[in-house]
């Protein structure tokens, strides 16, 4: 296990400091605010530990409000708006400084039988093991530009290998663009055996790319295109037992942007084709002049 990901695991055990009430901290960060994954994943971790174990989460819907300042804690209050037969609903509120910077409802539910159906067909891409890491295909991009070697040089919880273009290629090739990316991930680490781990950890690295998918329709990356970007709001539905230490194919598309707002959807599929994970994000995207 490498230490981004024994770090993440470690922001993921939240501090509960009173009845429904965790606080969670952020890795030292000096160029971003805090990772809307790392807010949605520690906000669904406070909302588990609510509930019973033999309910799993189904859903989430969240909206992003405010930047998170990586200096200091985030408080993490849990609303428990309903214990049902079958059912259970929480509301959180992640807060900084006196104010709201996150909101998610979120629904468990006991494991049932009933009819099953999947329309989804999952890509034909070529194998993750055959693809080169996210880091190998950056190097090729960055060069010698000390600080863009930093950023990729970097250890990450999470091994990603594209099986579509990267945004930055798109921004140098305008016959890369495409409104859709497909991406290999997963945490590469045997992980416990717990259900809400493996979900949270599949929230967490739900955020990485949709954006992305959106910016590489109009040959945009960061760090290069004068483009300022924030996620608005996420939501996911979990459709059966997966592990994040799998490999799972993220296919994204983005249907529609405009009005400096983009929207994006994504389906996580297991390697033998299951789809598992359904997720809709809306972005804002805004160029600068």
């Amino acid at each position: 296990m490498n230490e981004a990901l024994k770090e993440l695991l470690d922001l993921l055990d939240l501090e509960q400091i009173e009845l429904d009430i965790f606080r969670g901290r952020s890795p030292e960060e000096r160029i971003q605010r805090v990772f809307g994954g790392q807010v949605a994943a520690q906000a669904l971790v406070a909302a588990g530990r609510t509930v019973t174990k033999d309910r799993f989460v189904h859903s989430l819907h969240a909206y992003f409000i405010r930047p998170g300042d990586p200096s200091i804690p985030i408080v993490y209050n849990v609303e428990r708006v309903r214990d049902g037969r079958s059912f259970s609903t929480r509301r959180v509120q992640a807060v900084q400084h006196g104010k709201a910077i996150f909101t998610m409802s979120v629904s468990f539910h006991i494991e049932e039988e009933g009819v099953r159906h999947q329309a989804s067909v999952m890509p034909v891409v070529p194998a993750a093991e055959t693809l080169p890491t996210f880091q190998e295909r950056m190097f090729d991009l960055v060069g010698d530009h000390p600080e863009f070697r930093d950023w990729v040089s970097r250890p990450r919880p999470v091994d990603s290998r594209y099986a579509s273009p990267l945004t930055w290629e798109a921004y140098s090739d305008p016959s890369l663009r495409s409104a859709e990316t497909n991406v290999w991930f997963r945490y590469d680490a045997e992980l416990p055996d717990d259900p809400l781990l493996h979900v949270v950890l599949a929230a967490y690295a739900s955020d990485y790319t949709l954006v992305d998918t959106i910016l590489l329709a109009h040959g945009m990356a960061w760090g290069m295109s004068n483009v300022k970007g924030a996620s608005l709001d996420h939501a996911m539905w979990f459709h059966g037992p997966f592990r994040a230490d799998d490999w799972l194919l993220y296919a994204q598309e983005s249907p529609w942007s405009a009005g400096a707002r983009g929207l994006a959807r994504g389906e996580m599929f297991t390697a033998s084709g299951d789809l598992v994970v359904s997720v809709v994000q809306e972005a804002m995207i805004r160029p600068l002049r």
